[in-house]
């Protein structure tokens, strides 16, 4: 198998599983990804989502934005405070996986209308406006029984 261009993204993750001297298995069991899983990774053989990247950045205790730049993720000569939001929403643990990705779409599309976005995100990029805009407009939160709009007084 043809190693994947993900930069230097496994040596870097055995160099900090080394610092941080834990075995393969004990990353992968702190970090809740199967022991082969993560030799791929190591080896340049897969490439990991950004959930899987937060959850390895957490068992080393580094940086996932760190990680994320070095899968290609995110592009090192971004924004800064871009950085910092969106790894800020991927590091939220009361949001699932999907609210995340549309919470970024939403982020992203606001960007583009600002004439700050990019087409390089992937998944991040909305393809349909009128699917970013359905989750936010509340109906996902569940625990409102209200289905009508709210008013405010004023």
């Amino acid at each position: 198998m043809a190693s994947l261009n993900v930069g230097n993204l496994g040596e870097y993750l055995r160099e900090q599983r080394r610092s941080a001297q834990l075995s393969l298995r004990q990353l992968a069991d702190a970090a809740g990804v199967s022991n082969p899983y993560l030799s791929q990774i190591e080896r340049g053989l897969r490439k990991p989502s950004a959930e899987v990247l937060q959850q390895v950045a957490k068992a080393l205790r580094i940086s996932a934005e760190t990680l994320y730049v070095r899968a290609g993720i995110l592009d090192a000569e971004r924004d800064r405070s871009e950085v910092e939001t969106r790894a800020a929403v991927l590091a939220d643990p009361t949001l699932t996986g999907r609210q995340k990705q549309v919470l970024l779409q939403i982020y992203e599309s606001f960007r583009k209308e600002n004439g700050f976005g990019s087409a390089e995100d992937g998944e991040a990029t909305p393809g349909d406006p009128e699917a970013v805009d359905a989750p936010a407009d509340g109906t996902a939160d569940d625990s409102d029984s209200d289905s009508g709009p709210r008013r405010t007084a004023g």
